[in-house]
């Protein structure tokens, strides 16, 4: 009889060729497929949904002349001024299980009426119905993510966060490319039909958003047994509270102001180039969308053979910089050279490195906060604060034409600020990392 250390032993089975090129290429372990899955899906619908009316938005914005737009931000402003206070209430009524899916479900009601009112108005709605869309998809677009990310850094640990948030930003990167190309060949080809079937497949995707985030509830078990401390509270202002109070949020929230202000820099710069190049809606819309396209391109490169390795390697303070010091050389390019051409490939370097390498770091800061931070403070400084720039950079260049001061200038004044910014802020949250 042999013995039982001589009995064949039955290799284990090997990983999938897929498995295996997958794990080198996100550093996914063992056990974490699944949520890698759900959570990609959930932001690839959010994102195609999103990209698909964004291109409409642009047009409706300018539509009137990109001197329309300033207004158009200040009213966003005020209307993020009222939500902010509306989702915290949400939030500290119901647990995360039921209140993220209510704030989709509302957003996608609030798409429901636009249909309504952009088919059976008269003429369409006219313009007052395209600024109301535009300040509504801008306000919804924020803090879906926002809520997008939260949810993210609530059930991902750090490590998790710096190996997986690139890859997972890679399905919103691929629902952006999705939906920017449906919405040029809708524009293109059957302009009259574009705006009503866009608004109806956005919803259906806000209700698959829903179906991916109860099973990520499952998974991470925020189910009723959830322990209580692990819910925000019942403070409607306490985000507010906790911000004012933390360096780090507040280092959070400027480093957002200062890349927000130099991305409206560039937002109007652009409304004024395309306005100028292209003389239809439909050539605007189209140009907007190609943008997108290009923009989500470089994005998908870069989040499957880089931004994993990019940000393990050279770790978070070096990745906050690199968008700064991008920004110092392209609006210098910029202002030298003010043509579509160089607009669109500053603008496509930009959004590239921002959705690739920059936002998942960005995001992974509120990894190490409780859940006051993430539902509350990482809202208002991903939608108020983030607005706020807006402003903030749409009334600047009246104010520098006044004092006779380039906006070039300006922007490359505002883009070393914002470098300082980053060295703070990865300084800082290199100490709570290992006070933690």
């Amino acid at each position: 009889m042999d013995h039982p250390d001589s009995l064949p032993v039955t290799p284990p089975p090997r990983a999938s060729m897929a498995a295996r090129t997958l794990a080198r290429l996100v550093m996914v372990k063992a056990g974490e497929g699944r949520v890698l899955f759900l959570a990609t899906t959930y932001f690839f619908l959010l994102l195609f949904g999103y990209y698909l009316l964004r291109p409409m938005r642009e047009a409706f914005g300018i539509a009137r002349g990109a001197d329309k737009l300033p207004w158009l931000m200040t009213g966003t402003m005020a209307v993020m001024f009222l939500a902010n206070p509306a989702f915290a209430a949400l939030v500290s009524r119901f647990p995360r299980r039921r209140a993220i899916p209510m704030a989709y479900r509302f957003s996608a009601l609030c798409l429901g009426l636009f249909y309504l009112c952009f088919r059976f108005l008269p003429g369409h709605g006219s313009a007052a119905l395209g600024y109301a869309f535009y300040i509504w998809l801008s306000v919804f677009n924020l803090f879906a993510v926002a809520v997008f990310w939260a949810f993210m850094a609530d059930g991902l640990d750090e490590d998790q966060g710096h190996r997986l948030f690139g890859f997972i930003a890679m399905g919103g990167t691929l629902g952006a490319m999705a939906g920017a190309s449906v919405t040029e060949v809708l524009a293109r080809c059957w302009p009259k039909a574009a705006t009503g079937s866009l608004l109806l497949v956005s919803i259906l995707c806000l209700e698959l958003a829903v179906q991916c985030v109860r099973a990520l509830v499952a998974r991470w078990r925020m189910g009723p047994g959830c322990p209580p401390s692990r819910e925000p509270g019942p403070g409607l202002f306490e985000g507010l509270r906790l911000f004012s109070r933390s360096p780090y949020l507040a280092l959070i929230g400027l480093y957002l102001l200062l890349l927000t202000l130099t991305a409206t820099f560039l937002y109007l710069q652009q409304g004024a180039i395309v306005a100028r190049t292209f003389p239809t809606q439909a050539g605007r819309t189209a140009a907007f969308a190609r943008i997108d396209l290009w923009v989500n391109g470089l994005t998908l490169f870069t989040q499957v053979f880089l931004t994993s390795r990019l940000i393990t390697r050279l770790g978070v303070k070096p990745v906050l910089c690199i968008l700064p010091l991008f920004s110092l050389a392209g609006f210098g390019l910029l202002w030298a050279v003010p043509t579509f051409g160089v607009l669109a490939a500053v603008q496509v370097l930009r959004r590239g490195l921002h959705y690739a390498v920059v936002r998942p770091v960005r995001e992974s800061l509120f990894i190490p906060l409780g859940p006051e931070e993430k539902y509350k403070s990482k809202p208002f400084i991903d939608t108020f604060i983030y607005r706020a720039g807006d402003v903030l950079g749409t009334w600047t260049p009246a104010l520098l034409a006044a004092a006779a001061v380039p906006l070039g200038a300006a922007a490359l004044g505002v883009s070393a600020a914002w470098l300082g910014g980053g060295v703070l802020l990865g300084r800082l949250q290199d100490r709570i990392v290992r006070a933690s």
